[in-house]
């Protein structure tokens, strides 16, 4: 693939890898990771001051205008160094549906400060039966005099456990299932009525779990009009997919990196491993499943910002299945070309093993990306 950053973006490039190699070591961020809120605040001022955070934020509202390709160049720096910070939840997933969905009142509340990392969102749009089905919600909200009112639960809230709003998907008519009838309100964590539960996943980062008990709220928590989110959420998971692809990349990097400086300097029989045919062999597939991977990830960079489209959601659900598949053979070959100690908790190869198992169910797995490209290519 014909593809090279421009000036500013490989400015952006440079910038972020030193910023995390200078100040996000393996050794901090595990530290962050085993205690609440489970991500670095000081990291996060370090973002918002040199604009990473305004990047994906609409200029007009106080942000960089960033676009896909943007999004490529940090998710992938961020997947590298594994960091754990929820940009993606709060900054492209967050920030694109207030863009999206939001009156310019609430747009002027909100994004100015998400920009400036003074505000932190997560969305919740998955339930225990949602298994990839953005269109299928058992959380209600009903019309309450000049307000709503709010009941469900919600699952796997990533960002969720910090966030100081959470924008809840529920639906305001129809039934489970139906594109129709889904709406999404902007949620108070400290609302009466709500309660999370936090937790870190297997993948690093932390998420929580949401209980919505008759949360009251005002008429402006809607976003959008009632009863139309679905277009708008659909959209921005694709948007979110794309940059999940570079944040697998970014990990495989480095997977890749780490696997081949171990097979240079573990010595057996009086010389490098890496002199044995068959392990050259095994990391040259490492590095060619790489470079697919690396050409859907910037296709789906390429695509995200495009209107809605059959072929839009063909391209993107392409990438996220061979990133996924190319994520997962890498994890598992990276781990036994290391031997015992690729499971080692204190070696950073063990946790990018974890991670590039676990972002490849995390908008879809196997089953799910093939159904929605065969049913695309059935519509066509």
């Amino acid at each position: 693939m014909d593809f090279a950053l421009s000036d500013e973006q490989q400015m952006l490039q440079d910038m972020l890898a030193r910023l995390i190699r200078e100040h996000y070591g393996f050794e901090q961020r595990d530290r962050v990771q085993r205690r609440a809120p489970g991500f670095s605040e000081t990291f996060r001022t370090q973002l918002a001051e040199l604009g990473v955070l305004a990047m994906p934020i609409d200029e007009a509202h106080g942000g960089m205008g960033g676009g896909g390709v943007e999004n490529l160049v940090v998710m992938q720096e961020l997947g590298r160094g594994l960091c754990l910070e929820p940009f993606l939840e709060s900054q492209i997933l967050g920030g694109g549906l207030v863009q999206a969905l939001g009156s310019e009142a609430q747009r002027e509340a909100l994004l100015p400060v998400l920009a400036a990392g003074e505000l932190l969102l997560a969305v919740a749009s998955e339930e225990p039966r949602t298994h990839y089905r953005p269109e299928w919600s058992e959380t209600r909200a009903e019309r309450i005099g000049d307000g709503w009112q709010l009941s469900g639960r919600k699952s796997v809230v990533f960002g969720g456990q910090a966030a100081d709003e959470i924008l809840v998907v529920a639906r305001t008519a129809g039934e489970p299932g139906e594109r129709n009838g889904l709406s999404l309100f902007r949620v108070d964590p400290a609302a009466e009525g709500v309660q999370r539960r936090a937790y870190p996943t297997m993948a690093g980062p932390w998420a929580c779990d949401l209980v919505l008990v008759g949360v009251t709220l005002a008429d402006d928590a809607l976003l959008g009009c009632a009863g139309a989110a679905f277009e708008a959420l659909d959209h921005q998971l694709g948007r979110a997919m794309a940059a999940q692809c570079a944040e697998a990349v970014g990990s495989m990097q480095q997977a890749c990196e780490l696997t081949l400086e171990y097979l240079k300097t573990r010595r057996q029989f009086g010389q490098p491993i890496g002199r044995f045919q068959v392990l050259q062999h095994r990391m040259v597939d490492m590095t060619t499943e790489l470079e697919l991977a690396t050409s859907m990830a910037i296709l789906a960079a390429c695509v995200a910002d495009e209107p809605a489209s059959a072929e839009r959601s063909r391209q993107l659900v392409a990438a996220q299945h061979v990133v996924k598949r190319a994520a997962q053979f890498i994890a598992e070959q990276a781990v036994q070309l290391h031997g015992g100690i690729g499971m080692t908790w204190e070696y950073s190869l063990a946790h990018h093993a974890r991670h590039l198992v676990m972002l490849g169910h995390r908008f879809g797995d196997d089953d799910r990306h093939l159904r929605v490209y065969a049913d695309l290519l059935e519509a066509n």
